[in-house]
């Protein structure tokens, strides 16, 4: 099941919500965990064991730990058995196709023959339910918090349906309040509604409508740089609105609940350094690598060539992570490369103005780092980085231009001048540092009431356009063959 279905917004969600208002709060967390596994067992029921068991021994794992002390021997020895089994389950089921199929190609080249392994199919979800899972042992490990003996509180966080598929990544750390004590306002739930709408509008209207576009210009044997740029581009546009979508809508299902999770994108665009595209993109996946992984591994504690080295492990596994293709993987390295060099050149990762140029270069970056990402391979990646960088025909292919529609050319360009519109705002809504911030009654100029009545129409507006937007979106939507997320494959 995927939020963007007539199945889940005409079935799952309204019975759900009236069966969670209905409920007292003694019952609700109950209520959101049978919810979950329900949804998740929509995708494959068999599966459903799987999940149930990694949270059930997680949680056994957390107990053991807390019960030994912080940071002990005993303790240390309970986090590795957990995380060496959470990491098993994720390389078996993730990794063990990848690492036979790579091991066959070597030995084939000896004329040995092949190792024959029954195809592992991918469990949905695995890698963000494990690393939440991680997370949680090693911050009981580490004291920042205590176990928890409540079995439906810990199911259901690493279930709660909104984040289950494809993030954001949560920290049971920053929850456990939420599950005993939540707020439920009517606010809140607005709030929650127009979340939802509007990453509703970003996947169905923007996302899936560009999709065509990158889709073809990937699969074309002979693209012009025309083409290839092209394809590299609406690629760019697909994924940001695709994925920030989706985290849009699970930040609104949270909302409506009277979760409040954290944001996962800041308008990554606008960055003007690698180091500030990763403080604004996939930001729980970010901050996840940087506390767990790139801390584990000795962050700049140690000697400068440490640093850079653990800059490039971290996003090298990063993109490890992500799937188990070579692709992945350089596209991690590619990262984790220009991390370390911003690292040794001390690049400013928060500025205060556009620097123009440094944003053009960093934004080539950035798709030149997608264009192997979306590759299904290095043959096709290679392909199309030939296209690109030849500058040769700029023209675009008979091909595409017969595969082309007016509506996908005007939504390509009319995400780009959402993203600048947006981003150029966000950019300038930032104080500067140091400043001081504004009292009350200084943010109210001479006539405020006025002021006030023009921002509750501009207010209104803005709400009725989302509702139509998302009116339309459904009508698409229920016209249009299924799109999945594009991160449900991660």
């Amino acid at each position: 099941m995927v939020f963007s279905s007539n199945v889940f917004l005409f079935l799952f969600l309204p019975i759900f919500l009236g069966l969670y208002y209905l409920s007292g709060n003694r019952y609700r967390n109950l209520l959101l965990l049978v919810a979950s596994y329900i949804f998740y067992a929509w995708w494959r029921i068999d599966f459903l064991a799987l999940f149930a068991a990694v949270t059930l021994f997680n949680y056994w794992i957390g107990l053991r730990v807390g019960t030994a002390g912080v940071r002990t021997r005993t303790a240390q020895k309970w986090l590795i058995l957990g995380v060496v089994v959470d990491l098993g389950v994720l390389g078996y089921f993730k990794y063990a196709n990848f690492g036979v199929d790579s091991l066959n190609a070597i030995i084939a080249s000896f004329g040995i023959e092949p190792f024959v392994l029954t195809h592992i199919l991918l469990p949905i979800g695995i890698s963000f339910y494990v690393f939440e899972s991680i997370s949680y042992i090693i911050d009981v490990y580490r004291g920042d918090t205590p176990a928890t003996h409540n079995l439906i509180d810990f199911a259901a966080f690493v279930a709660i349906f909104p984040h289950l598929i494809a993030g954001p990544v949560l920290r049971f750390r920053d929850l456990v309040d939420q599950f005993n004590h939540r707020t439920h306002t009517l606010d809140k739930f607005a709030e929650g509604c127009t979340r939802f709408m509007q990453g509703f509008i970003m996947k169905v209207f923007i996302a899936d409508s560009i999709a065509p576009i990158a889709d073809h210009c990937f699969a074309l044997a002979n693209p012009s740089t025309g083409d290839a740029w092209l394809g590299a581009l609406a690629y760019t546009a697909q994924l940001y609105f695709d994925f920030a979508g989706y985290s849009s809508m699970a930040i609104g299902l949270g909302l409506m609940m009277g979760f409040r999770f954290m944001e996962n994108f800041n308008q990554p665009y606008i960055s003007q350094s690698i180091t500030e595209f990763w403080r604004r993109w996939h930001i729980s996946l970010s901050t996840w690598l940087r506390d767990y992984l790139y801390i584990s591994l000795g962050g700049n504690r140690g000697s400068t060539f440490a640093t850079y080295r653990n800059l490039f492990l971290t996003m090298l596994l990063g993109g490890l992570w992500h799937g188990a293709n070579f692709t992945y993987v350089i596209w991690g390295a590619w990262h984790g490369m220009w991390l370390a060099i911003e690292r040794a050149l001390g690049v400013d990762a928060a500025p205060q103005r556009i620097r123009p140029l440094k944003w053009a270069f960093t934004f080539a970056l950035v798709v030149i780092g997608w264009v192997i990402f979306r590759a299904d391979n290095l043959d096709v990646a290679w392909r199309m980085y030939a296209a690109m960088f030849s500058f040769g025909d700029w023209r675009l292919s008979e091909l595409t231009r017969a595969q082309l529609t007016s509506l996908q050319v005007a939504t390509l360009l009319l995400s780009y001048a959402v993203m600048a519109w947006c981003g150029i705002r966000q950019f300038h809504a930032q104080p500067l540092a140091g400043a001081p911030k504004a009292r009350a009654a200084d943010a109210m100029p001479a006539g405020g009431a006025a002021v006030g009545v023009a921002l509750s129409y501009r207010a209104l507006l803005f709400h009725a356009a989302v509702l139509l937007l998302f009116a339309a979106a459904v009508l698409k939507l229920s016209a249009q063959s299924f799109s999945p997320f594009l991160y449900f494959q991660f």
